[in-house]
């Protein structure tokens, strides 16, 4: 008996010793990785804010809107940006009078505009993919047209009492459109 229990053994050894070398991975080149829903097409130029994003989830509705909540939060990010330096810039080069009340009610509007225009962005692209574990990737990219934001600035100020004694459409409207055209070029 104690003959078979040490045969035994000894094979059960040999079989799991003869699994034979294991190949060992070779690292491969660097691999460009294809993100959808983004590059050039959907960057902002000088007509429209746009921004991308990706949402990662269990639930493909909640993979959905974290992608838009991320790509808005990243749209609002740039466009309060942009304003706040269109009214730096407005104010440093035409506006006379009390301008540091003038600059921070002009930043309160742009604020006020940026997060009502938000809800009006619209969807360039969507695309949703499953991994292998159950996941929902969620990948979109959106936009708002930079004269979006310039008209409803511009209905603002119109209705500011205080503001629209100094305030020139022109002139402002020329400082937001240079403004844009440097976003665009950072990008």
């Amino acid at each position: 008996m104690k003959k078979i229990y040490f045969i035994l053994g000894l094979s059960a050894i040999l079989a799991a010793g003869c699994g034979g070398q294991k190949q060992l991975v070779k690292p491969q080149e660097d691999v460009e990785v294809v993100v959808p829903c983004s590059g050039p097409e959907y960057m902002t130029s000088g007509e429209y804010f746009r921004a991308s994003a990706m949402g990662l989830s269990t639930d493909m509705m909640m993979a959905k809107k974290k992608a838009l909540a991320e790509a808005r939060a990243e749209l609002a990010t740039a466009m309060n940006s942009t304003m706040k330096r269109v009214i730096d810039n407005y104010g440093s080069s035409y506006q006379v009078g009390e301008q540091e009340e003038a600059k921070s009610r002009f930043q309160d509007l742009a604020r006020t505009v940026v997060s009502e225009k938000l809800s009006g962005t619209r969807t360039l692209c969507e695309k949703t993919m499953k991994s292998p574990d159950g996941k929902y990737k969620v990948y979109v990219a959106i936009e708002l047209a930079g004269n979006e934001i310039m008209n409803a600035m511009n209905n603002r100020i119109a209705n500011d009492d205080k503001l629209k004694v100094d305030y020139e459409y022109e002139k402002f409207k020329k400082v937001f459109d240079e403004e844009m055209e440097n976003l665009a070029k950072e990008q």
